[in-house]
């Protein structure tokens, strides 16, 4: 067993504490990470306010990156030393990972909001005297402390030449705005592209369209702020959702309508106008994670007589082995400038990011170990 510190979850909507824990051994399929730094996401929120079924105590945590501490016997992927991102997990067996399909395993939930491993075992105690279990593997990582204990399926290799610390947003939500756009939508080169919700997962999408060849891209949101940092991220057009009718104006803007359309507030009303400002055999992408049992309404005549798709996406599609790595090559290249999302907070200010976050003022907290 070692030590470590974490920001662990006691109840509903309660603090991160701060506090001094117990973590076992990595197994024969284990690694074991020592956390550099970890992206703070919106879905951390949800599940401390459990609108997601997330068993308490828990430590929290899904975008971290750090150095590869200790690798268990039948580990070949990654070895000691290794910088690494660490993202979501998934079963390997089920029909759906089977067809490679990775982020629609029949067992994510489980794996990524269940607080254990897939045999409902933890690795994180109070203390060695007390053994008495913190729920952990919060999407096979629970990063929100100094050291991490994943499988070999969720820890992805990336260059040591690369801003470690800054990394981390890659495994959740910066791949899954990136990825809606690349991988699930398939952006096309000269198409129009509209993203509405402008946090850190629509932003990502503003990049991605730019990178994928979109020729109008435009940026819904009701924060003026974040209106201009998507111009500097390649939107060419913006829409204050508080001021202007959003799908009047991506009509006007395109022409018609968008031949592409991310939601990502995880609001029904805006899933609706991501829908109604489609044009023609316009597709709409749902990332928004809203509470569960969430419903949204559409004119069914509307979507149905022009053709027009609505697709769920998880974690942008990715093949995280494949997809995380080129994000860090477009980054490195200077096309894809996540950096300019991020505000670093050390570890004991983890209340102020959520706080900073849900108002709005930072885009995408990175608590620093």
């Amino acid at each position: 067993m070692r030590k470590i510190k974490a920001a662990v979850v006691r109840q509903k909507g309660g603090l991160f504490q701060i506090e001094d824990l117990v973590q076992g051994e990595p197994r024969s399929d284990e690694v074991l990470v020592r956390v550099v730094a970890t992206g703070m996401c919106h879905t951390d929120m949800v599940a401390r306010d459990q609108l997601y079924d997330v068993p308490l105590p828990v430590v929290l945590g899904h975008e971290g990156s750090g150095i590869v501490e200790k690798v268990g016997a039948s580990v070949k992927k990654v070895a000691v030393g290794d910088h690494v991102v660490l993202t979501y997990m998934w079963c390997g067996h089920c029909k759906p990972c089977l067809h490679g399909d990775l982020t629609y395993c029949n067992n994510f939930y489980m794996l990524n909001f269940g607080g254990v491993r897939e045999d409902s075992s933890t690795s994180t105690y109070e203390s060695d005297d007390k053994r008495e279990p913190i729920h952990d593997h919060f999407f096979g990582q629970s990063s929100f402390g100094t050291f991490a204990l994943v499988n070999e399926r969720n820890v992805i290799k990336v260059p040591k030449d690369a801003p470690l610390e800054l990394l981390g947003p890659l495994g959740c939500g910066i791949q899954t705005g990136a990825g809606a756009v690349m991988n699930a939508l398939k952006v096309t080169p000269g198409s129009s592209f509209a993203a509405f919700g402008g946090g850190a997962v629509g932003l990502s999408a503003i990049m991605a369209a730019r990178v994928a060849g979109a020729t109008t891209i435009i940026a819904a949101d009701v924060v003026p702020s974040r209106l201009a940092l998507a111009m500097e991220l390649g939107a060419t057009h913006t829409v204050n959702s508080r001021e202007t009718d959003p799908v009047e104006a991506v009509r006007k803007i395109t022409g018609g309508g968008a031949d592409f359309t991310l939601e990502s507030s995880g609001r029904p009303a805006v899933l609706r106008q991501a829908i109604d400002a489609l044009s023609v055999r316009g597709t709409c992408g749902i990332v928004g994670a809203p509470a569960l049992g969430t419903e949204a309404s559409f004119d069914v005549n509307g979507v149905m007589t022009t053709g027009k798709r609505i697709i769920g996406i998880v974690e942008g599609d990715s093949k995280p082995d494949l997809f995380i790595p080129a994000l860090v090559e477009l980054y490195t290249q200077g096309r894809f400038p996540f950096d300019k999302l991020v505000k670093f907070y050390p570890l004991d200010q983890i209340n102020q990011a959520a706080e900073d976050s849900e108002k709005g003022i930072t885009i995408k907290p990175i608590i620093r170990m």
